[in-house]
């Protein structure tokens, strides 16, 4: 009996292969874009640690101070002290002509052996001048496969920029991967360039200055000793810390954006699931009287259940292997855009390939093939419950799915009200709140049923009053069909719905920074130093250079800005100095605390109660549960030291939050003279865009400084923030091409199902201009169905992104911002999208001639 049900069951599938095909297209696509999202947040992880690795190397502890690092004395006294396991550094980012960036490591190489053995171990068979990387200035090492790929080898020089000028270094050798793994494996080495300490110093005007020490301390109460007569010997501003702290650190600061993206990714897998069941329902509908006479013949309900549950793994396992492996080729896509989004906003990343890890393929395995059995057990059990003598009757499946829409809607409605009551009491929790999201999403497929209905009804009285006979039966088959035509309608409108969604999040996003930009930005020319990084604050400029620009005649004041990592009780923490004047003020908008209580104390560098006056941003307020009157402890160049938060402002310019503070508070407070950016106001009657000219003048060609008005540094700012969204953007299109196979997968279902029908409306008189408008009426009814229920589901979409999950993952507070054009965009959306999948469905039932329609069934 079961090797019968199996041909049957094959011969019935391969009766209708597009359909098949179609289930198969929207499973992979599914099953491809979650696999692709991983594979590129894996491998953005992956090398970002070992990226770390190759940094750190064996290094167990660092010695750090602050924004202006460690003097070279403190080496040597610890070195005199009879400290031996470690080892200088001096580190920052440097980018070349083509604006590839490197991460410039000045080491020791007497002492790096235990540290970076690779330093050391130059490559075999390559020309190493180790005596000119020893005594020569102005000399360094890079990959071998970087100097491959921008064609350079020993003896070349490689022209870099740090900070405001640019430096010529001599490759005296070539670094080259561990053969047998350690902290540099194939791929870790592309992004550095190694020198000495003298010449990183030299390069990065960091004279007598260290970024940290390397520690390597044993395991034990050895270690613990070393620690503590190392820690006796710091001077106030410098401290011991763990090596994987600050790398753990930056891992974390992506974790919600590696979420964030891996739950859009799940959404295209979900409008895959409807594919399945669409495909299998429709199964049981064409083998409906071969079900009833199995089952009179003694076919049992539970060899049914099993036989429709087979067919799903089967699909699901088709689908999802093809899935995996266009997933693996839509990574090597999705992860530049990825590296690109990291690198601008958190830190400098290089993927140069897809780490393709058997985990991720499980993964991608278990959720298609899930999926798909889920998608099957609604017609398994709809095929095994239905007595043999109904299930020989043709309308009892439309019948149901009538009846069931109240149903279905009732169990939506719980479903909302759990999904909504979980964003409730998930609280910060982001995995929970995204389940809390999908469960919205479930209830609303299950309302759309009997909201099709509803609509139907609604528009049916216009179609018999304005519409002919084809209309009105296009009308009146979408609900006749609801088993199918609901599927449809809900996949499409899910797709649609999380474009309006998405899209208005992004509006409202783009618009509060926008108007935020208008506010803040009250100067009239900005000068910063050039770098292809975004988040960059180790970069500065060059004091003579500020002082030419302060005495240029225009230029009435002049405000300073030094940006800097300095470490707290939760790690590092971005600070921000600021020379500010009355205008600069006036531009910040408060949510705690009142600017005439600020201001005054903002300027005291001992503050009234011994605390400091800072000013903290929305987002680190948020992540660290300050507010105002808060204390927050920071470790300064004079020892740890406790401020006061005096304010919450409103910021966009980061997700991990700053702390502001006054230029005094820190100059008494951390020995860091630099300045990282210049803001400048031009006297009155002075012509901005001259004032431009003359500074980018006055620079000079050793200098490399960026110089904006007021309305370039704006465009350049939305120029970014619209880079950071390029990749929602393609998710929002990948979800879309499901949503339209899964529209065609539904209309061929239609077609092939009511190929009778159209017979006997052809035989009786209609011809196939009647037919093409039929099927063309129907289609663009569920589009506009489907367009129309998008919108409450999109903005509703749109209020748990921006007020719940938006804010649970970066502590933003967003203006919602509902643009009529993008609820326009998709209602029309929806309607082309259900009107070009009805095309060839229109054509084959108009050209199909009725006595072959007639014999199908």
């Amino acid at each position: 009996m079961t090797a019968l049900l199996g041909r049957a069951s094959l011969r019935a599938l391969s009766r209708h292969p597009w359909q098949i095909v179609l289930a198969l297209i929207g499973v992979a696509l599914g099953v491809a874009v979650v696999v692709a999202i991983d594979l590129a947040n894996q491998s953005a992880r992956q090398s970002f640690t070992l990226s770390t690795n190759s940094v750190v190397g064996r290094a167990t502890h660092q010695i750090v101070g602050g924004p202006n690092g460690l003097s070279e004395d403190v080496y040597a006294d610890l070195r005199v002290a009879g400290v031996r396991a470690i080892a200088p550094v001096v580190e920052s980012h440097v980018a070349d002509s083509s604006g590839r960036v490197f991460h410039l490591l000045g080491v020791d190489p007497f002492a790096e052996v235990p540290f970076r053995p690779y330093v050391t171990r130059l490559g075999a068979g390559v020309r190493t001048d180790i005596a000119a990387f020893l005594t020569t200035p102005a000399t360094g090492l890079i990959a071998a496969t970087t100097a491959r790929t921008i064609g350079l080898d020993v003896g070349d020089t490689l022209r870099v920029r740090a900070g405001t000028r640019l430096h010529d270094v001599t490759l005296v050798g070539l670094l080259q991967p561990d053969a047998h793994g350690g902290t540099a494996g194939p791929g870790t080495l592309d992004h550095l360039l190694v020198t000495d300490v003298a010449t990183a110093q030299e390069v990065l005007g960091f004279t007598g200055r260290l970024s940290r020490i390397d520690v390597r301390v044993p395991e034990g109460s050895a270690g613990e000793r070393l620690l503590a007569a190392i820690g006796a010997r710091l001077p106030a501003g410098a401290e011991v810390l763990r090596a994987s702290r600050r790398s753990h650190a930056l891992e974390q600061m992506t974790r919600a954006f590696h979420l964030n993206l891996t739950a859009l990714s799940l959404l295209a897998l979900i409008v895959g699931v409807f594919l399945i069941y669409n495909t299998l329902t429709f199964s049981i509908v064409q083998r409906r009287q071969l079900i009833g006479l199995l089952r009179v013949q003694g076919v049992t309900r539970s060899q049914v259940f099993a036989l429709v549950l087979c067919e799903a793994a089967a699909l699901g396992t088709v689908g999802t292997l093809l899935g995996i492996a266009l997933g693996v080729v839509l990574g090597h896509g999705l992860v530049q855009l990825v590296t690109r989004t990291i690198s601008d906003l958190y830190y400098v990343l290089a993927v140069r390939e897809l780490s393709v890890t058997p985990g991720v393929l499980v993964k991608g395995i278990l959720l298609g093939v899930g999926a798909s059995l889920l998608a099957a057990l609604p017609p398994a059990r709809e095929a095994t419950a239905t007595p043999p003598r109904v299930t020989l009757a043709r309308s009892t499946l439309e019948q149901r799915a009538r009846r069931g829409a109240p149903r279905a809607a009732a169990y939506g409605v719980l479903a909302l009200a759990i999904g909504l009551g979980g964003l409730w009491l998930s609280g910060p929790h982001l995995v929970p709140t995204f389940g809390s999201l999908f469960g919205v999403l479930l209830g609303c497929v299950l309302l759309t049923p009997l909201a099709t209905v509803g609509c139907m009804r609604l528009v049916q009285p216009g179609l018999a009053a304005w519409g002919g006979l084809p209309i009105r039966l296009g009308g009146l088959g979408v609900v006749t069909a609801l088993s199918r035509t609901a599927v449809a309608v809900a996949a499409l409108m899910v797709a649609v719905a999380v474009t309006v969604g998405v899209g208005i999040m992004v509006q409202s996003f783009r618009q509060t920074v926008v108007r935020w930009l208008e506010a803040s930005l009250h100067a009239d020319v900005y000068v910063a130093p050039a770098s292809p990084l975004v988040w960059r604050s180790d970069a500065v400029l060059d004091p003579a250079l500020i002082e030419r620009v302060a005495a240029l005649p225009g230029v009435e004041r002049l405000n300073t800005y030094r940006g800097a990592r300095v470490e707290s009780r939760t790690g590092l923490t971005q600070v921000i100095a600021i020379d500010l004047g009355a205008r600069g003020k006036a531009s910040f908008q408060f949510i705690a605390g009142r600017p005439e209580s600020i201001w005054p104390a903002f300027d005291d560098p001992t503050g009234h109660d011994g605390r400091p006056a800072v000013i903290v941003s929305e987002p680190y307020a948020y992540r660290h549960g300050l507010t105002e009157g808060d204390t927050l402890d920071l470790r300064t160049d004079r020892g740890e030291q406790a401020f006061r938060v005096a304010g919450v402002f409103v910021d966009y310019g980061s997700d991990q939050g700053i702390v502001m503070l006054s230029r005094r508070v820190y100059d008494a407070w951390w020995e860091d003279p630099r300045v990282s950016s210049l803001s400048l106001h031009a006297a009155a009657e002075t012509d901005v865009d001259r004032l431009v000219n003359t500074l980018r003048g006055d620079a000079g060609t050793e200098s490399e400084v960026v110089i904006r008005s007021n309305r370039g540094l704006r465009t350049a700012s939305l120029e970014i923030f619209d880079r950071t969204f390029t990749i929602t953007t393609v998710l929002h299109l990948l979800t879309s091409v499901v949503a339209f196979v899964g529209v065609l997968s539904a209309l061929m279902a239609l077609q092939l199902e009511r190929a009778r029908e159209f017979g006997v409306l052809r035989a009786t008189g209609f011809t196939p201009a009647q037919v093409w408008g039929m099927v063309t009426a129907q289609t663009g009814l569920m589009g506009l169905v489907a367009g129309l229920l998008a919108l409450p589901v999109g903005i509703g979409l749109a209020l748990i992104l921006v007020l719940v999950i938006n804010r649970r993952s970066f502590g933003w507070t967003l203006q919602i911002d509902v643009s009529p054009e993008v609820l326009a965009q998709a209602v029309v959306m929806a309607v082309v999208a259900a009107l070009l999948a009805g095309v060839y469905p229109a054509l084959r039932l108009a050209r199909t001639p009725p006595a072959q329609a007639l014999r199908e069934e």
